[in-house]
């Protein structure tokens, strides 16, 4: 007969168990049988009851009947509850255009027929927080002036006033008074926050749409010139803005999204 390999014998059944055997009346396996444990725990009972052990030893399974185990474990389990909820809260939208974009920047790889050696072009992105409308450029550099030449072409092109960048902390967009993107961002009345140190993953959405740009867009395309590059990237911002749907705002596009906050009566 195959036991349940969690099954245990009480005291009351060992002090038993071991007068049936050392009088002769039951064998091991008869022994099994009444008492519905294996042959291996009644060999292990009897070898302790001989030295008048009728109590189990205690053993890692003792925490699933513990009481003070039990409690712990609730306590992590709604410890991570609450970890999970908090960290939905942070991955909730916006309330309105412009209260936060994000900026990141991406190396880009050298074109075919390009030497290794050449100068890297580098990317910079820009997406809203509460529409995921994306704003792009691919720039010389990833210097303070790169980073502040961007940010006036986001803010030309804006159509609502942005409340805060927020970004890493890399030399490109953290400075002192005088670093170009922090007068920029002054100029236009606009805050700065950044993720934490050595924690670039916590800017999740400027990070996932530049994966979202070379997946789709940049490593499906072979450029015949940086300037091709360049047109070509703009067309797919325009497809991204006005004909991807976006899970994260229900399926609509990031255009649909402002109309429908701006202009509610046109849908």
């Amino acid at each position: 007969m195959n036991m349940h390999k969690r099954m245990r014998l009480t005291p009351h059944d060992r002090e038993e168990a071991w007068e049936l055997y050392r009088n002769g009346n039951l064998k091991v396996s008869a022994l099994a049988d009444r008492y519905r444990v294996s042959r291996p725990t009644i060999y292990k009972a009897l070898a302790r009851a001989r030295k008048q052990e009728f109590k189990p030893r205690s053993s890692t399974n003792d925490r699933y009947r513990s009481l003070k185990y039990g409690l712990k474990r609730l306590d992590k389990i709604e410890a991570g509850l609450q970890a999970r909820l908090k960290a939905q809260a942070r991955r909730y939208n916006k309330a309105y255009p412009g209260e936060l974009v994000h900026f990141d920047t991406k190396r880009l790889p050298v074109l075919d027929g390009e030497a290794q050696t050449e100068r890297r072009e580098h990317l910079f992105v820009a997406i809203d927080d509460f529409s995921r409308e994306l704003y792009a450029a691919i720039l010389p550099d990833r210097t303070q002036y790169s980073s502040a030449s961007f940010l006036q072409q986001v803010v030309d092109e804006c159509p609502y006033e942005i409340d805060y960048a927020y970004s890493d902390n890399g030399k490109e967009y953290r400075g002192s008074d005088s670093h170009e993107f922090v007068q920029t961002c002054k100029v236009h009345n606009i805050g700065q926050k950044f993720t934490r140190i050595n924690r670039p993953q916590t800017n999740g959405k400027a990070e996932r749409v530049i994966r979202t740009l070379m997946e789709m867009w940049h490593n499906k395309e072979r450029f015949t010139s940086r300037k091709q590059r360049q047109t070509s990237m703009i067309r797919f911002i325009n497809f991204y803005n006005t004909v991807k749907p976006h899970k994260g705002i229900g399926n609509m596009t990031p255009y649909e999204k402002l109309i429908e906050y701006f202009y509610p009566e046109k849908l």
